[in-house]
């Protein structure tokens, strides 16, 4: 693992070490890696939504599509109380 340091405002400082104190955090790197690893996920969570929105629609979205969705998921449900 590497190290990293980085300066901070007091304003700023202060605020980390509240929420490390506030969400029970064990210190203020294990605050920064979890902002950062949910900066990574939107990141990537964009990337996907824009690539779908620049995609081609495969179906139209209409009321029989998302009851075809609905009937998968109940059995999908069904097969899974099954197990």
């Amino acid at each position: 693992m590497s190290t990293m340091n980085i300066s901070l405002p007091d304003a700023l400082k202060s605020f980390v070490d509240e929420q490390v104190s506030l969400r029970a955090y064990g210190t203020s790197s294990e605050y920064v890696r979890e902002l950062i690893r949910r900066d990574q996920d939107r990141l990537q969570l964009r990337a996907v939504l824009l690539a779908g929105a620049n995609s081609t629609p495969a179906a139209e979205a209409d009321a029989g599509y998302f009851e075809g969705l609905r009937t998968r998921v109940r059995k999908a449900k069904t097969s899974q109380t099954k197990a």
